[in-house]
C-alpha cells in the first residue's frame, strides 16, 4: 500500500480489524520510509453486470426502490423493506463472486419478497419475468396456492387463494325464469 504522505510504495500493517460486521476491513499502517501511520478500509466490491454488459457497484438502495414500487399499498414499512435488500445482498454475498448478471439480483429478490408479502410478490414476478397474459399470473397464483396446501406459510391478508363462492341475489331464492 502506498504511503499517503511521502508516496514510498510499501508500507506496514500494525493493527487489523473487521469493521461492519465483517464488511470491511480496517488495517493500520506505518511507512518504513518516513514513519508516519495512516488506515486504510478494505472491502469486496460486488459488482452487478447488467444486459448490456456494463458492470456497476451493486447498490442496496436500488433494490428497496424496485421491492417498494411492487410493496405500494401493502401493509409493509421501511425496516421490512431494508431487511429484504440486506438478505438480498448477502445471499450474492454468499454466492462467493465478485460480479453477478442482474437477472441473478432478481432472483435473490424473488423469494424473500415472497415470504414478506404475496401480492407484492405477483407485483414483482410480473415485471421481472415478464408476463404476457393472465394465464401467467394464473400459473404464479396456482403455485402459490399448492405451496400453502404441502405446509408452506399460510396466506396473507390481501391475497385470495381460493375462488370466491357465487353468492346468490334475492334473499336466497331463484326467480323462475322469464317472470
Amino acid at each position: 500500500m502506498r504511503c499517503p504522505f511521502c508516496h514510498n510504495a510499501d508500507s506496514r500493517v500494525i493493527d487489523s480489524r473487521e469493521a461492519d460486521e465483517g464488511a470491511t476491513t480496517r488495517r493500520r499502517r506505518s511507512c518504513p520510509a518516513c514513519g508516519r501511520r495512516f488506515t486504510t478500509v478494505e472491502e469486496a466490491v460486488l459488482a452487478v453486470v447488467k444486459r448490456s454488459g456494463v458492470s456497476e457497484p451493486f447498490n442496496r438502495a436500488k433494490v428497496v426502490a424496485g421491492v417498494r414500487r411492487a410493496c405500494q399499498g401493502r401493509p409493509v414499512d421501511e425496516d421490512q423493506l431494508q431487511q429484504l435488500a440486506q438478505q438480498v445482498e448477502d445471499t450474492i454475498r454468499a454466492s462467493g463472486v465478485a460480479e453477478v448478471p442482474s437477472n441473478e439480483v432478481g432472483l435473490a429478490i424473488l423469494q424473500p419478497l415472497r415470504e414478506l408479502d404475496e401480492v407484492a410478490y405477483l407485483r414483482f414476478a410480473s415485471v421481472y419475468r415478464a408476463f404476457t397474459s393472465v394465464e401467467d399470473f394464473e400459473k404464479e397464483i396456482t403455485e402459490l396456492r399448492e405451496r400453502h396446501h404441502r405446509g408452506g406459510t399460510p396466506p396473507l391478508p390481501g391475497l385470495q387463494l381460493e375462488p370466491p363462492v357465487p353468492r346468490r341475489r334475492g334473499g336466497g331464492r331463484s326467480a323462475p325464469a322469464g317472470t
